[in-house]
């Protein structure tokens, strides 16, 4: 009897541990389940900022290389520069080329092509076109003024200017935007040639020099002026020839421009009157 109540109580007791046991694994499965479904949340949350940091990680990168955009933009000017400048205005090859066309009979943007009208002289159309007859005529290879109805002429019609260097002794003669020749000359003693922007008023063939207390004539050994003037709305100053070819490319004038007679002559059948110059220091 004592032996039956032994193995119940014994029974009793194991099936009470195995029970206690198997709570005690549930508790924890549902404490592991509990601390999973608290972290999931997290993952998920962080993987959420992750992705929202990729993103204006992402907006922030694109935004750099949109500002990176103008640096490259100026690495190209840069890399240009080189050639700009030997296409620069003043490359003698390209002057070489522009002056060559502007005698030639080939029809440019500078030019148009005319067809003579009744009535019509080089006088009247260089005129209207602001050119020089004799331009005309070297252009077209005219040997005299005479020209007759349905002639077809090549006529120059882009503005010439001229603009002088006193610190380089040097003329440029510009067709347009574009410069076509580029001469040595002297300018004033001193620095005395005024500096600004005028116009040629007048032009003269084998002028005679008005000196103070002297007239002296065309051919003088003393005649300063060489065989053409232009002068400027600035009275007593002007564009001429010379007697003293050595004295090109220094200051050596009375506050004019001299160049070399030949030079002069072919400067002086080209531009016409109201010609814009512009002398600076």
């Amino acid at each position: 009897m004592k032996k039956n109540i032994f193995l119940s109580v014994l029974m009793t007791a194991l099936f009470f541990t195995i029970a206690a046991g198997f709570a005690a694994g549930t508790m924890a499965e549902d404490a592991t389940d509990k601390t999973l479904a608290t972290l999931e949340p997290e993952k998920s949350s962080t993987v959420s900022e992750a992705k929202k940091a990729d993103k204006d990680t992402f907006k922030e990168e694109d935004f750099f290389v949109d500002e990176a955009k103008p640096a490259t933009v100026k690495a190209e000017v840069v890399e240009t520069r080189p050639e700009a400048e030997a296409s620069s205005p003043l490359n003698a090859a390209e002057m070489q080329l522009r002056w060559k066309a502007l005698f030639s009979k080939e029809i440019t943007p500078d030019s148009i092509l005319y067809t003579v009208k009744p009535g019509d002289s080089l006088y009247v159309l260089a005129r209207k076109n602001h050119t020089t007859v004799d331009f005309i005529k070297k252009i077209n290879g005219l040997k005299s003024d005479n020209i007759y109805p349905k002639m077809k002429l090549k006529i120059h019609t882009a503005p010439f200017s001229i603009q002088i260097d006193k610190s380089k002794n040097v003329l440029v003669l510009y067709s347009g935007d574009e410069v076509v020749k580029k001469y040595s000359v002297a300018t004033g003693k001193k620095n005395c040639t005024p500096v600004g922007e005028f116009k040629i008023t007048d032009k003269l063939v084998h002028p005679t020099w008005f000196k103070t207390g002297a007239i002296l004539p065309p051919g003088s050994p003393e005649n300063a002026l060489g065989t053409r003037w232009m002068g400027f709305d600035k009275p007593s100053y002007g564009i001429h020839g010379t007697i003293e070819p050595k004295s090109i490319g220094t200051q050596a004038s009375e506050g004019c421009i001299r160049m070399l007679n030949e030079e002069v002559e072919e400067i002086y059948s080209i531009v016409p009157t109201g010609t814009k110059v512009t002398i600076q220091d």
